[in-house]
């Protein structure tokens, strides 16, 4: 059991290295990792200076270990710094977590931990990007999530536009946007100091960099680009919400008590082919809450093993289909592969997950690529959100700073 366990985690650590931003989604007993900040239904955190990001997890051996977190210093394009610690930290690091809390009154035993940065022991200098990493007391990594500082010196507007390329107009979505510097001057050389990256629904898998201005007037950088800034529109997710975990919530065909409760979410449809239909959604991320005891949900939800069903042929291309979310920072890996059915024509998959609010879809993979929209189908009407992060690394400076972010949703398409 124990080298099965290792084995997954493994491959789940070599699968999560592959991605963007290189962010680690932990071993089996860490569950219901939350990093946010000023927004508390945001977890992506974009910060100013002066204000706090949160992170917190639970571990389900419930035994109150020690944790130690660490901070890291990138680039634009999250290579790793060549910068001292102390050039973009106040004060130190590797410091244990001393907030934490046993759950009460659950099925499920579990450690919560919570963790507010900057606090008295770490603050940060730079803007850019950051990354957090825990470790247990035996100094092994066991998961890590980015952050980013911004100092809020360029004003960024964008819009949303259909593709206009015929091919691409029903399915597709194109982000144009402008940049202009808050103090009038001009940014020196933007093609090779200023740096754009774009995100969707803020997934670093779907990242999309290289973007130069396509014109400049005076002091402001016009991107208008088509093919440069095109994303996949996708479709709306699925959710479920297990606040009160005893009853059929939204989304919930019914549930069970077992050791622990099992609750039955309605078989999903294969929408490929389907028209788009709008159903409001929080883009693939999930909100940890509780109706029960004093609704105090750090320590007071509890865990219930969720099943999953899709109605569909099995792949002839001998894909294999994962559950997809937030839940876990949308890895895939063993946990959430699913399992065919042929009997019931059905993928099949179970999830352990804390009461709240989840966003799912499902998603295929071969050895070759992921399919992020090829079950669900795919929209120019879908609505998505997108940022537009700016770097611009000034003359004799070692770093990329953060100066601006643009946020904006398809929500309000321009045709």
């Amino acid at each position: 059991m124990f080298y099965k366990t290792f084995l997954i985690y493994f491959f789940t650590i070599l699968f999560t290295y592959a991605q963007f931003a290189e962010e680690l989604a932990g071993p089996s007993n860490i569950k219901s990792i939350v990093f946010k900040g000023a927004d508390e239904l945001n977890q992506f955190p974009i910060i100013f200076f002066g204000q706090s990001v949160f992170l917190e997890f639970d571990d389900l051996n419930g035994d109150e270990k020690d944790y130690y977190y660490k901070i890291n210093y990138y680039n634009h394009d999250w290579k790793k710094s060549d910068l001292f610690k102390s050039e973009y930290i106040d004060g130190f690091d590797n410091i244990r977590i001393e907030n934490y809390q046993n759950s009460f009154n659950t099925l499920q035993p579990y450690t919560h931990y919570k963790l507010e940065l900057p606090n008295s022991n770490t603050n940060f200098k730079l803007p850019g990007n950051y990354m957090i990493e825990i470790y247990d007391e035996l100094d092994q990594l066991l998961f890590s999530r980015t952050f980013l500082i911004n100092n809020d010196t360029a004003i960024v507007s964008s819009k949303v536009f259909r593709s206009r390329e015929m091919d691409y107009y029903d399915t597709h979505q194109s982000i144009h946007f402008s940049i202009i510097p808050k103090s009038n001057i001009p940014f020196r050389d933007p093609e090779n100091l200023l740096n754009v990256v774009i995100l969707k629904n803020e997934q670093w898998s779907t990242i999309k960099t290289g973007q130069k201005p396509q014109f400049i007037s005076g002091n402001r950088l016009e991107y208008s680009y088509d093919n440069k800034s095109l994303f996949e529109g996708g479709n709306e997710y699925f959710f479920f919400d297990t606040k009160d975990i005893r009853i059929n919530g939204n989304g919930i065909s019914y549930v069970n008590l077992n050791r622990l409760y099992e609750t039955y979410l309605y078989t999903s449809p294969f929408r490929k082919n389907l028209p788009y239909g709008f159903a409001p959604d929080i883009n693939g991320n999930f909100l940890i809450r509780t109706i029960q005891g004093t609704q105090l949900s750090d320590y007071e939800a509890d865990y219930s093993w969720v099943h999953f069903s899709l109605a569909m042929p099995r792949s002839i291309n001998k894909k294999e289909v994962y559950i997809y979310g937030k839940f876990n920072n949308y890895v895939l890996g063993e946990e959430n592969r699913m399992i065919y059915n042929p009997s019931l024509e059905i993928y099949e998959g179970i999830l352990l997950l804390k009461q709240g609010f989840y966003n799912y879809k499902f998603v295929e993979k071969d050895s070759k690529k992921l399919s992020i929209n090829s079950i669900s189908g795919n929209h120019a009407l879908t609505e998505n959100n997108y940022l537009i992060l700016v770097y611009y690394k000034k003359f004799g400076d070692r770093y990329d700073s953060l100066v601006g972010v643009g946020k904006s949703s398809s929500f309000e398409i321009v045709d």
